[in-house]
């Protein structure tokens, strides 16, 4: 294996690491809050369900950019293209948007989460404005996300 797939492999780890982390941690901070507004308001754990899958999506947008990668250098194919060291630091460059700012989305987007389940617990007719909040943090993930897939399908091999 040449340099430059063990770049490429590791800006595929870097995108699904980073996101995933950040939404690990928002998922489990968010959770930790259901938990505690759903038993003292059973009646709205359906709601706290949809808050508390939401930082979850930057994960699966690391996980998309690393299946990008991992299709554009033919790894999935079973052998593997022959990537250039520049090339696999195109591949690194590309793969950092959606890994730090899915990793700082999340874990935000989850804070926001929690809040809204508070607001939620105690007026359950609010869960739609919390829900909306939560997403707004979403808005930077997905840009990330499209400027990681813009730059990764712009490298030639």
């Amino acid at each position: 294996m040449e340099l430059g797939q063990v770049l490429a492999l590791l800006g595929a780890g870097i995108a699904v690491i980073g996101a995933g982390c950040g939404s690990s941690i928002g998922v489990g901070s968010s959770g930790e809050t259901a938990s505690a507004v759903s038993s003292e308001n059973p009646e709205v754990a359906s709601k706290l369900l949809v808050l508390q899958l939401l930082p979850a999506t930057q994960g699966i947008y690391g996980f998309l950019i690393a299946v990008i990668v991992l299709i554009k250098t033919n790894i999935m194919g079973g052998a593997m293209a022959s990537v250039s060291v520049m090339q696999g630091l195109l591949f690194i460059a590309g793969c950092l948007p959606i890994g730090i700012v899915g990793l700082i989305s999340a874990i935000y987007q989850g804070k926001v989460a929690s809040a809204a389940m508070i607001m939620t617990g105690e007026h359950p007719e609010m869960s739609g404005r919390g829900i909306t909040m939560t997403v707004m943090v979403e808005t930077y993930a997905v840009l990330a996300l499209l400027t990681s897939f813009l730059i990764v399908n712009s490298i030639q091999l």
